[in-house]
């Protein structure tokens, strides 16, 4: 009997800046996928101690879980993005695209990115390969979380 090896989903994940580099695209040539704005989020980087930290950091983390809407908001993208994906691997997709934006990719956009991506990870396990990429913390993007 031949068995059809079924495609791995690719599901790449960024953070970004709306003012600076904007909506990243999609290079899979599927049109992209989801972009979630964290801006209706309160800016951790308007908070002097934070201002120089990412979304990483474990203070800037603290900050957005316990003084924002954070956690309410990614419940929703998880339950918004677990409808695709539960869908894309039922159809054998090979792409799919979540961006994170915020004012300068530096916070709220990092802590969702990474957020998401373990979220994902720990859902689907080896069903999926997940791609993290923070477009304006490059720094952040040696060690792909």
């Amino acid at each position: 009997m031949v068995q059809i090896k079924k495609k791995m989903l690719h599901i790449d994940i960024h953070s970004f800046s709306y003012k600076k580099g904007g909506i990243p695209k999609d290079e899979t040539g599927n049109g992209g996928g989801f972009t979630f704005d964290c801006r209706g989020i309160l800016n951790p980087g308007r908070v002097e101690e934070y201002k120089a930290l990412t979304g990483k950091d474990v203070g800037v983390q603290e900050y957005l879980e316990t003084k924002t809407e954070m956690p309410e908001f990614l419940e929703l993208v998880k339950s918004m993005i677990s409808i695709s994906i539960d869908n894309y691997l039922g159809r054998d997709f090979e792409n799919l695209q979540i961006n994170f934006g915020c004012t300068g990719g530096q916070h709220r956009s990092v802590y969702s990115a990474i957020k998401i991506a373990h979220f994902i990870e720990e859902k689907y396990g080896n069903k999926v390969e997940i791609s993290l990429h923070h477009d304006e913390q490059h720094q952040l993007n040696i060690n792909n979380e």
